[in-house]
C-alpha cells in the first residue's frame, strides 16, 4: 500500500465535502462538458469497446456510466469515500451495475485491487495524476495493471493556461498567473478546505511514464483556445463564441508545441 502523507488526506477531505454536489455542477458546466466529451472520444479511439477500463480517480462516477454505457466494462478508484458512494449511486441508478465496479482505493494504493487485472486500459479525467503525492511510483504501479500494449487515456492540469496568465495579469494578481510553474505540490482552495496539486507540463509527465514503460502516441489540448472551466459564467454568456473557439482548438490543439499548452492536455500513452 501506497505512504499517505498529509497533503493525500486533505485532498481526500476536500473532495470528500464537495462530493454531493460535484456530479451536478460538472454536468452544468459546458467547458467541463466538452473537455470530457474530447476524453471519451480519445477513449473510443484508442480502446476498443468490450475492454475492461480502469477509471483512476472517478469522482461521482460520470466517466464510469458512459463508458459502460458504451460497451466497456469499468473498474472505478476514488481515494475520498464520498465521491465513491456518490460513484456507485449513479452506477446503480444509471442501470449499469453489472458492468462497473466501484472502490474506495486512491491511486497510490492500486495493490488493494489484488488480482483485479490486468486492464486493457487505464482513464483518469480531469487531473487525479496532478494529485498524486509520488507520481514515479504511481506510473509505476499504473503499468503494472495494463496489459502489454494496453493504453493510459489522461486529462492533465498543464502548466501554460494563457486565459488564467492574461486573466490575472490583467488584474495585477502576478502571483496566482504564474502558479501553475512552481514545482511540487502546490495548496490550491476548493470550498474552504485545500487540494494539493501537481502542475504538470506534457513532456514531464511523458518522461516518468517513460521510465516506466510507456510511450507517447496521442496529445492535444484542451483549454487553449477555450477558457478554462472556472470562467463558465463568460461561457454561458457568449455560446457563439466559445463555439468557435472550441472549433478552432480542435483543429489546432494537436499541432506541435500548442498541443503543450492549455487548461489540460489530453495524452494517450502505450505500455510497451
Amino acid at each position: 500500500m501506497g505512504v499517505v502523507t498529509r497533503a493525500l488526506v486533505e485532498t481526500q477531505q476536500a473532495f470528500d465535502g464537495v462530493a454531493a454536489g460535484y456530479g451536478r455542477s460538472n454536468a452544468e458546466n459546458p467547458i467541463l462538458c466538452a473537455m470530457r466529451a474530447r476524453a471519451h472520444q480519445a477513449v473510443r479511439t484508442w480502446v476498443p469497446a468490450g475492454s475492461h477500463v480502469l477509471d483512476l480517480g472517478c469522482g461521482p462516477g460520470a466517466d464510469a456510466v458512459h463508458l459502460a454505457q458504451h460497451g466497456y466494462r469499468v473498474t472505478a478508484i476514488d481515494s475520498s469515500t464520498a465521491m465513491v458512494d456518490e460513484a456507485r449511486d449513479r452506477v446503480q441508478t444509471s442501470g449499469v451495475g453489472d458492468r462497473v465496479d466501484v472502490h474506495a482505493v486512491g491511486i497510490h494504493e492500486l495493490d488493494r485491487l489484488g488480482s483485479r487485472a490486468p486492464f486493457d486500459a487505464a482513464v483518469s479525467n480531469f487531473g487525479p495524476l496532478n494529485c498524486v503525492d509520488d507520481l514515479p511510483e504511481a506510473a509505476q504501479r499504473i503499468v503494472a495493471k495494463l496489459k502489454p500494449g494496453g493504453v493510459l487515456v489522461a486529462s492533465v492540469i498543464g502548466r501554460i493556461c494563457p486565459w488564467e496568465i492574461a486573466l490575472y495579469l490583467a488584474r495585477g494578481d502576478v502571483s496566482r498567473a504564474t502558479i501553475r510553474f512552481r514545482r511540487g505540490l502546490v495548496p490550491v482552495p476548493l470550498d474552504g478546505r485545500t487540494v494539493w496539486t501537481r502542475y504538470l507540463a506534457p513532456r514531464e509527465l511523458e518522461r516518468i511514464f517513460a521510465a516506466a514503460g510507456m510511450t507517447r502516441v496521442s496529445l492535444r489540448a484542451l483549454g487553449l483556445f477555450m477558457p478554462p472551466p472556472y470562467l463558465q459564467t463568460f461561457a454561458n454568456r457568449h455560446p457563439a463564441l466559445v463555439d468557435q473557439l472550441q472549433r478552432v482548438e480542435d483543429r489546432c490543439g494537436g499541432w506541435p508545441l500548442l498541443r503543450s499548452w492549455g487548461d489540460h492536455f489530453l495524452v494517450v500513452l502505450r505500455r510497451a
